[in-house]
């Protein structure tokens, strides 16, 4: 939290399959990247992971108190 009460991060993560690259199967985007071919993306089906902030904000003042992670898989 800055010192001005702004809660401040830089990455969440994602939520989607964990084994992937941004939910797709890794294979096809490595492929794409490598050897510059499309082909259709096809949604990875490994586990999942939940990312995400939880911000406590002082009611009267509007300035963020506390700040947690939550990451979940």
């Amino acid at each position: 939290i800055l010192s001005g009460g702004t809660a401040f991060i830089t990455d969440v993560g994602m939520t989607g399959a964990f084994d992937s690259i941004l939910g797709v199967k890794k294979e096809i985007i490595v492929e794409r990247f490598v050897n510059h071919i499309g082909d259709r993306f096809e949604i990875a089906d490994s586990k999942a992971q939940f990312n995400a902030v939880v911000i406590t904000v002082d009611e009267t003042s509007g300035k963020a108190t506390d700040i947690e992670r939550i990451y979940i898989r």
